[in-house]
């Protein structure tokens, strides 16, 4: 479903006329097969957000590959549907002016131009995620973090997509909310087959989620094991990051 080959990601540093380049993603190489949730771990400044957007063609990679259902990342037309996002700022993931129906409409209407089955699809998904349909006529200051969260995931679903990215994407709610949140994810994924790049800090949430966790450290690939190998890491970094969630 995804195939990553090679990548690497620098920008550049000192302003405009500066020769110098800090290099953000060093030869980054793995793969992805349908249905499976990937967890992408990192601290802040590992790169892991520059690779999330490089995987949704958001930015393009100075050297390598990604492929996304046998659709280069960058030809984001060619692979629409395969591979949809929910992002950590959810306060800014909805036009303020739209009410949740408007919102939902926008991804719905890429698919399917009939309105009585867009409307029958935007009650569906709403009690799929856990809010009622009278939410259609709420906006966004009129929703709490985890409602907003919960519409941001529908629309992300509205168009059937193989794989979510979610970048960070429950960081953000509190304790709460973070469980209810994995576990409607887990459940759309049961029931759709969707496949997860879960891109986060918190090892603990992708150890819940996950079928693989793949640690990112400066910029580079320091190990990928599976979940239930999780204690068994070799690399340091690793080891680092699992003792702080021990302790």
């Amino acid at each position: 479903m995804l195939n990553v080959d090679g990548v690497s990601k620098s920008y550049r540093q000192g302003g405009f006329f500066s020769s110098k380049r800090q290099l953000v993603l060093d030869d980054i190489s793995f793969a992805m097969s349908k249905g499976e949730c990937l967890g992408i771990i990192g601290e802040s400044g590992s790169g892991k957000s520059t690779l999330g957007r490089i995987l949704l063609g958001i930015e393009q990679p100075d050297r390598g590959t990604v492929v996304v259902a046998g659709k280069r990342a960058e030809d984001r037309r060619g692979h629409a549907g395969s591979l949809s996002a929910v992002f950590q700022d959810y306060t800014s993931s909805i036009n303020p002016y739209y009410t949740v129906e408007e919102a939902m409409m926008e991804p719905l209407a890429m698919r399917c131009r009939d309105r009585q089955r867009q409307s029958r699809e935007i009650d569906l998904l709403l009690r799929q995620v856990g809010l009622n349909p009278s939410y259609r006529t709420k906006y966004p200051h009129e929703l709490s973090g985890g409602e907003a969260q919960r519409v941001c995931i529908a629309r992300a679903v509205a168009v059937q997509p193989e794989c979510i990215l979610l970048d960070e994407a429950v960081s953000s709610l509190d304790g709460a909310v973070q469980v209810q949140v994995l576990e409607l994810l887990k459940r759309l994924k049961t029931e759709y087959g969707i496949g997860y790049i879960f891109i986060t800090h918190d090892i603990q949430a992708a150890a819940y989620m996950c079928d693989r966790i793949l640690f990112l450290h400066n910029g580079r690939i320091e190990e990928t094991v599976p979940v239930e190998q999780l204690k068994l890491v070799r690399s340091a970094y690793a080891k680092k990051l699992l003792r702080m969630v021990i302790a």
